[in-house]
């Protein structure tokens, strides 16, 4: 009689979105070396490339919170200008330290998404539309503070801060990285956090088992508008000079970083790891624009058409599952 034939199987290395990312990320970095001949891995061009990695990073954030509710926010943008001029506004005509002036940046931001998320509970207006029309609020907010004039001079020491670095990183990176490991731990570790996800996942179910969907995408704006502070206060430490027109041209890396990164549209999917990866990869796209001399347009026009095709993978990934 013969032996019997013992089958063994290799194991398969699970294909996700952030395993996909990661890789691409390497061969960006890769890529970028070899044709700025080294000058990428240069302790200073690192430096810069984390430094405004951090808002990006954040912002993707901020708008990956109302994507876990089914929800978007279409002010994050113009609300991170407003947060920004805000604590500049308390600091130079008010006086006021940074320890005041920034948390009450931050708690205009919590306000203001607050007032999103009510709105949309009180309606029953469609976020897209809410938060359409407060960003034309918020954005005429920011004007209001200032008009058209900058800030500077605001806290040379709060500047100072946000431009050092620790152990060659820098200090607003490293506080972005906190921010996205409180989110990641508040989704995967929180009570409220799943209640939200099962909430963007399947509002009935979530209903029928004692959840608040109200109360979830009241939480979701509301922390979407602080999170936007938490970037406004980031540009206010990294810049030195804020002004009205801040914010303008974060409303597609908000949704780059969270679609591109796996974050369903439906709701009931995050993912902070491929949220920050794909911040990563545009912010790489645009390292390659400076490179290369490329026309800004055209990069605009790549990471629209990248969003785009995300988009539709999940769509054609959410037929397969149902069929």
């Amino acid at each position: 009689m013969s032996a019997p034939t013992i089958s063994r199987t290799t194991p398969r290395v699970r294909v996700t979105t952030e395993l996909v990312l990661a890789v691409l990320a390497g061969l960006a970095i890769v890529v970028l070396t070899i044709t700025t001949n080294g000058n990428l891995l240069q302790p200073g061009t690192i430096r810069a490339v984390l430094q405004f990695l951090a808002v990006p990073m954040v912002i993707g954030l901020s708008q990956m919170v109302v994507l876990a509710v089914g929800q978007m926010n279409l002010s994050v943008g113009v609300l991170t200008g407003l947060t920004a001029v805000v604590a500049a506004s308390l600091m130079v005509d008010q006086g006021l330290s940074p320890w005041l002036a920034v948390p009450a940046a931050l708690l205009v931001g919590g306000l203001a998404g607050l007032a999103n998320g009510l709105l949309v509970v009180l309606t029953r207006i469609n976020g897209f539309i809410v938060t359409l029309a407060t960003m034309t609020i918020i954005s005429g907010l920011r004007y209001g503070v200032n008009g058209t004039g900058t800030y500077q001079n605001y806290s040379p020491g709060l500047v100072d801060f946000g431009q050092s670095s620790l152990l060659g990183i820098p200090v607003v990176f490293l506080l972005a990285v906190l921010v996205a490991l409180v989110v990641a731990w508040f989704f995967r570790r929180s009570v409220v956090g799943r209640n939200m996800l099962a909430s963007g996942g399947n509002p009935i179910a979530a209903m029928l088992s004692g959840i608040s969907n109200d109360r979830s995408v009241v939480l979701a704006h509301t922390l979407s508008g602080l999170l936007a502070g938490v970037a406004g206060v980031m540009v206010l430490m990294m810049s030195g000079s804020v002004n009205a027109s801040i914010g303008d041209d974060l409303l597609l890396p908000s949704f780059a970083a969270p679609i591109i990164g796996g974050v369903a549209l439906v709701g009931g999917v995050v993912s902070v790891l491929g949220t920050s990866l794909a911040a990563l990869i545009v912010r790489l796209v645009d390292v390659a624009q400076a490179q290369y001399n490329i026309n800004p347009r055209w990069v605009d026009l790549v990471v629209g058409g990248v969003v785009l095709g995300a988009v539709l993978l999940s769509q054609s990934r959410d037929r397969k599952d149902d069929a």
